[in-house]
């Protein structure tokens, strides 16, 4: 079935409304879509490589905007949406986590998690809902969310539009290598961001 569904969308990519269907694509990959947008960025830009920054930034703004609802299914829905999605991906116990974010080591645990889910395929979609429902804080879910999504879209869209197709297959071989590299670099610059947020507002 999931098969079927990827080969679905890597046809759409070509369709003359790949553009709507990347910022849907991406959208709803933030919540409960299976399939990650990198599957529709990566022939988008290797037809149009001039295009590669607009592709991004597409996938980064629909990939927030699903974050953000994806929050807010967690926040005020968790119990008739937010579980039924968990249940979807095998997993069927999330009260605990509450406790994960009780403390200062615990936002930055948090911070650091959704940074690894922003870029890696651990499922990201889990992480939103869970942020709403554990109410963890919006602003810097956000911000985490722009840097993470934002960056692995970005990095993707420039290497295929500026290298060609041959990064293509680097890529898909290296990519959850690459992954956890940019993750490292997500988890220090969303700390530092952390760190001046709690500053500027003491």
């Amino acid at each position: 079935m999931l098969r079927k569904l990827y080969n679905k969308t890597i046809n759409l990519a070509g369709s003359k409304n790949s553009k709507f269907f990347l910022g849907f694509v991406s959208f709803i990959e933030s919540f409960i879509f299976p399939i990650p947008p990198d599957v529709i960025i990566i022939p988008m830009t290797i037809a149009k490589p001039k295009n590669w920054l607009r592709i991004a930034l597409i996938a980064t703004i629909g990939s927030v905007l699903g974050a953000i609802l994806g929050y807010f299914i967690g926040y005020v829905f968790f119990n008739e949406i937010g579980i039924k999605i968990f249940e979807l991906y095998g997993v069927d116990n999330t009260s605990f986590l509450k406790d994960k974010v009780s403390s200062d080591g615990g936002v930055i645990a948090w911070m650091t998690l959704l940074a690894i889910a922003g870029f890696t395929p651990v499922p990201f979609k889990l992480l939103t809902i869970t942020s709403g429902f554990v109410h963890f804080n919006i602003i810097y879910f956000v911000i985490v969310s722009i840097l993470t999504r934002g960056l692995r879209f970005f990095i993707i869209a420039f290497l295929i539009g500026n290298f060609g197709p041959a990064m293509k297959k680097i890529i898909e071989k290296k990519l959850i290598t690459l992954s956890i590299i940019f993750a490292i670099v997500a988890i220090i610059v969303a700390y530092l961001v952390y760190n001046f947020l709690v500053n500027f507002i003491a």
